[in-house]
């Protein structure tokens, strides 16, 4: 016997109430390493985004990676570490992230996914009388002893540089790869190296701090630079949760306050603008 048209509606209303009265299934939480933390790495030895201040770590990445963390309701968990290790720590599934400034190069993108959050440039820095007398980026680096990063981006730019003088007819410049870029400024300063690389916020950074023991010459290049967060290859999902926590740090004004706060040039942001409008936070 068909249900009559009334029962047919009563038991549609009931089917509608017990569904509303369902609640809604939360979001399942972000799979990380540690549950309830955001596992990164860092090589805090690059002044000022990351390096140890009193045994603590602290930098415009630091405050960044907090305040991301915060809106991911995630508690931030740092392992610091050598640079050259950062990628293998990544892969090897130790962390969830990178957190180091880490420059945005072709050969990276092959190993893990970014998600770009600064732009920044670099600097030739000698010691402030200049006794190897290099002007800048050019032809009076040829022959010389270049202080890097070991698989820093500054690598890369010194060995294009060796690659260039070489063509030109030049000698190349011995390039010394150190653990960080500590390392390299001190080499400068005992005279081992003649010159070494560095962005330009850690350029005026080591300029405050250690005043007249060094000088930049010649101009800014590579200002087009992008750095950003590495999350492993192919997890669309690590990448969209930092990508949306960074829009609402961004949107709360908190990412421009940490530009002022570590004295980066305005320039640094890529969300100035029509940028900033492209940013969603919902």
């Amino acid at each position: 016997m068909k249900p009559s048209i009334a029962l047919r509606a009563l038991l549609t209303s009931a089917a509608i109430s017990f569904a509303c009265a369902v609640p809604a299934q939360a979001a399942a939480p972000l799979k990380t390493v540690e549950a309830g933390q955001l596992t990164y790495g860092v090589a805090a030895t690059f002044a000022p985004f990351e390096f140890t201040q009193n045994g603590a770590l602290t930098g415009f990445d630091i405050d960044l990676i907090n305040a991301v963390a915060k809106e991911m309701n995630l508690t931030p968990a740092a392992q610091n570490m050598q640079f050259s290790g950062l990628i293998p720590a990544l892969q090897g599934g130790r962390i969830d992230m990178i957190n180091s400034a880490m420059y945005m190069t072709p050969a990276r993108s092959a190993q893990v996914d970014f998600v770009p959050y600064l732009r920044i440039g670099d600097r030739i820095i000698v010691q402030a009388a200049n006794p190897a007398k290099i002007t800048g980026r050019d032809d009076s680096i040829c022959g010389k002893n270049i202080a890097v990063t070991l698989g820093g981006i500054e690598e890369t730019y010194a060995r294009a540089d060796a690659q260039r003088c070489v063509a030109a007819g030049h000698s190349a410049p011995n390039i010394m790869t150190l653990p960080n870029a500590q390392n390299s400024a001190l080499s400068l300063r005992q005279g081992r190296a003649d010159a070494i690389y560095n962005s330009t916020p850690g350029t005026v950074q080591l300029l405050a701090e250690v005043p007249n023991v060094y000088k930049a010459v010649g101009p800014e290049f590579e200002q087009t630079t992008t750095i950003g967060f590495a999350v492993p290859k192919g997890n669309a999902v690590v990448a969209a949760a930092l990508k949306d926590a960074l829009a609402k740090v961004v949107a709360r004004g908190t990412y421009k306050q940490l530009i002022e706060k570590w004295k980066l040039p305005p320039s640094v942001s890529i969300f100035n603008g029509q940028d900033s409008a492209a940013v969603h936070t919902d």
